[in-house]
């Protein structure tokens, strides 16, 4: 059972790997649920962490209905990622109606190659998951990440167990949404693969001073406080599908 973390920070990332974690998926854009991260995180998470790293490629927040420009900043984005010593991607690309766009996702896929693929949490958003996971193995992709379409993945485990089931050997099933160390054992005996969190907590910035009327996010967090994967979440989540 492997553990990813969903890190947005360099410090993330170095618990991740301390934690015990098997990989990480390096995002940017927190407020947005994960978009491409800077080139200047990849180099330096590289830099100090041995495991694999799979880098978000979402060229901006909303949908996942790409036009023709938004797709080649996405093969930029993992030229980039190749460049500086990523093991794999995360991305996907669905149709107006929802189905999963088979043909520009394997070309993503294809380009990204020799690295791997994991087609993220749109697949959540399609209509038809079996039809949608057939759709995704058609793409060459090695994993899927899901909830089960359900807002959290314990709600989800019943499609989990399903996805799974069908799946076989041919794609990689990975439950992700609401995941932690409460649930990690219930999650791993639906048959998914690997389990992914951001065992996320909240620090005090270092900044002391703030006007009381003006805030640049205007929700959590916001810039009063700094989101980083908590170590000992990660060691309790390790431990937890060890037992």
């Amino acid at each position: 059972m492997t553990i990813e973390v969903c890190a947005y920070s360099l410090e993330s990332c170095i618990n991740a790997q301390a934690g015990g974690a098997g990989r990480i998926e390096l995002c940017g854009g927190l407020g947005e649920g994960g978009t491409t991260p800077s080139a200047g995180l990849i180099e330096v998470v590289r830099q100090h962490v041995d495991i694999d790293l799979y880098v978000m490629i979402r060229p901006r927040g909303g949908d996942f209905v790409y036009d023709i420009f938004e797709e080649e900043i996405m093969r930029k984005d993992i030229d980039l990622a190749k460049k500086l010593g990523a093991n794999g991607v995360v991305l996907g690309v669905l149709q107006a109606d929802g189905q999963v766009d088979v043909a520009r996702t394997k070309a993503l896929v294809d380009h990204a190659y020799p690295m791997k693929v994991t087609f993220h949490r749109a697949f959540d958003l399609t209509p038809d998951p079996i039809k949608a996971l057939k759709a995704v193995i058609e793409t060459g992709a090695m994993r899927i990440l899901t909830s089960g379409q359900k807002p959290s993945a314990p709600e989800g485990i019943i499609l989990l167990e399903k996805l799974a089931e069908i799946a076989g050997d041919s794609i990689e099933i990975m439950a992700g949404g609401g995941v932690n160390h409460t649930n990690a054992r219930q999650l791993s005996q639906a048959g998914v693969q690997s389990l992914h969190l951001t065992a996320k907590a909240f620090r005090p910035g270092r900044q002391k001073y703030f006007p009381s009327d003006i805030s640049m996010a205007g929700a959590v967090p916001d810039e009063r406080s700094v989101m980083y994967s908590d170590l000992s979440l990660i060691e309790a989540m390790v431990q937890a599908v060890a037992i």
